[in-house]
């Protein structure tokens, strides 16, 4: 079982950018399918990005699509979410998920899909 582990959250202005590190620890992401999921307070987890284990495809929640990219780096063993001209409403605790790929094509945006979870990290923006 891989572990994940993110990285790269932060305090950042309204217009600005950030980074998300996804990192598999004890075994290779190479045969999963990935996802990132956020949390507001008060609110329930939500779909963000994800992208299928060969990396071929991709989806997006409407909201976030043209500012945020999902990527994996093989060699790296990690996946990361590049997010751009972020908005207060992105504020949230951004969670990496996965799970092991059926084929290699699929990504699917229902959290029940997925069987691993990192425990989050926190992206607050300020307006």
């Amino acid at each position: 079982q891989v572990q994940l582990a993110e990285s790269g959250g932060g305090l950042v202005q309204a217009g600005g950018s950030v980074r998300l590190d996804c990192a598999g620890l004890g075994g290779t992401v190479s045969f999963l399918v990935m996802a990132w999921f956020r949390q507001a307070p008060g609110k329930e987890r939500e779909f963000v990005a994800g992208i299928s284990q060969d990396g071929s495809t991709t989806a997006y929640r409407d909201s976030v699509k043209g500012r945020f990219t999902i990527s994996r780096d093989t060699a790296r063993n990690t996946v990361y979410l590049q997010m751009n001209i972020l908005k207060p409403e992105d504020t949230a605790v951004y969670f990496c998920a996965s799970r092991i790929a059926s084929n290699s094509e699929s990504v699917y945006r229902a959290q029940e899909m997925y069987s691993d979870w990192g425990r989050g990290t926190q992206v607050t923006v300020s307006s």
